[in-house]
Formats: C-alpha cells, structure tokens, sequence
C-alpha cells in the first residue's frame, strides 16, 4: 500500500540498532501525508551498504502536541515508506 496527500498515517515503533531517519520523538505518532517526496533507497539500509530498491518517501505532517504533548504547530518529517503504516 502506498500513501498519497492527505493520508492519516502513523509512524511505526521500531527500535532499530544504530542510525536510523525515524526520529525517535516521530515514533508511534499519527500524522498526516503533506506530499510524496519521489522514490529513494532506505537511507537506514544503504547507511549498512545493502543495495535495496527504491521506496516512496513521503513529507508527513505532526501536531507538535501530537509528538512533544503540547503546542500549536506542526512538524513536518521527511520518512519513508518502511517508517510508515496507516491508516492511522
């Protein structure tokens, strides 16, 4: 399943050994897909030199309250699809 604008999605809860681009503040939190950011290699992976194919990346909107408990703004983070389940 792929997401497109406007897609309610939540960022999963991995706990992966070493770097990953799933900010841990991100993790669990439920957003919503501002775009599709093109196809790209999971940096995670390439990070560990793996040849993996391309997944959509998408820019997904947070409540701040939603990640940090309060505020009235939103975040927006770059994730990719691996990051990703939904519908939220």
């Amino acid at each position: 399943m792929t997401f497109a604008p406007g897609d309610t999605v939540r960022a999963r809860t991995v706990d992966v050994a070493g770097h990953t681009r799933l900010p841990g503040y991100a993790r669990g939190a439920r957003g919503v897909v501002v775009e599709v950011a093109g196809a790209h290699p999971l940096a995670d992976d390439r990070a560990r030199g793996l040849d993996v194919p391309a997944q959509p990346v998408y820019h997904v909107r947070f409540a701040a309250r939603e990640l940090f408990g309060e505020g009235d703004h939103s975040v927006v983070v770059e994730l990719w699809h691996d990051h990703l389940e939904g519908p939220a």
